[in-house]
């Protein structure tokens, strides 16, 4: 793997030089300041703490990705991303669903043919591009919302407004190549500022759970 290689997939980026997509590189710095807002507000709750820096880590990972535009800063922006993605999935199962570590921790490691299964039945829309990647995240907070509808209901409608504002921050990234004509600088932007919109209301709705004082699975 040439690690170096330059990527030139979004739309913004006219040639393979650094600081070649400066709106998608600023606008990281959503990620930054969510990530900061968020730790202040997870005083004394260490799973909000730890959702918190790796948000500030996809904001840095992101940020290096479309400011140098290779390979091994692609790695470091998807990485970020996965982590955060599986932290939450045992986190949730913990708090949310009230589940065993181990337990909690089958469903982290299902996520992943749960993942495989849904791309490979949605592949066929060709529209989504890279972007259906991230379409099973979106279903399985719904399928978590309506798991918690009856139980927790305020939990549930949180997760409903998080996974629909992952829809919408889906659809920005997906139109980003097909709109590039109408709009230059693309739309991976908005993005951005969504998705960090939406990390940070989802450990928002974990944080206002835990303080309820809801109890650990055993």
């Amino acid at each position: 793997m040439d690690l170096s290689k330059p990527i030139d997939i979004y739309c913004e980026r006219l040639d393979i030089g650094i600081w070649a997509e400066p709106i998608n590189s600023v606008t990281n710095a959503a990620f930054i300041l969510a990530a900061i807002f968020m730790w202040l507000r997870c005083k004394n709750l260490v799973e909000g703490r730890i959702l918190s820096f790796i948000l500030f880590s996809i904001g840095c990972g992101s940020f290096l990705f479309h400011t140098f535009a290779q390979t091994w800063a692609a790695i470091l922006d998807v990485t970020a991303i996965l982590i955060f993605i599986l932290t939450y999935i045992f986190v949730a199962n913990r708090r949310f669903l009230a589940w065993s570590k181990i337990v909690s921790l089958i469903g982290v490691i299902l996520f992943f043919p749960y993942h495989l299964f849904l791309v490979s039945i949605l592949s066929n829309i060709q529209f989504l591009g890279s972007s259906l990647q991230y379409i099973p995240v979106a279903i399985l907070i719904f399928i978590y919302s309506g798991l918690l509808r009856k139980s927790e209901p305020n939990l549930s409608r949180g997760l409903f407004i998080g996974a629909t504002i992952l829809c919408l921050s889906i659809f920005s990234r997906a139109i980003d190549e097909p709109l590039c004509s109408i709009v230059p600088v693309g739309t991976h932007f908005v993005w951005h500022i969504l998705n960090a919109i939406m990390l940070s209301w989802m450990i928002e709705i974990l944080r206002r759970h835990m303080l309820a004082g809801y109890s650990l699975g055993r």
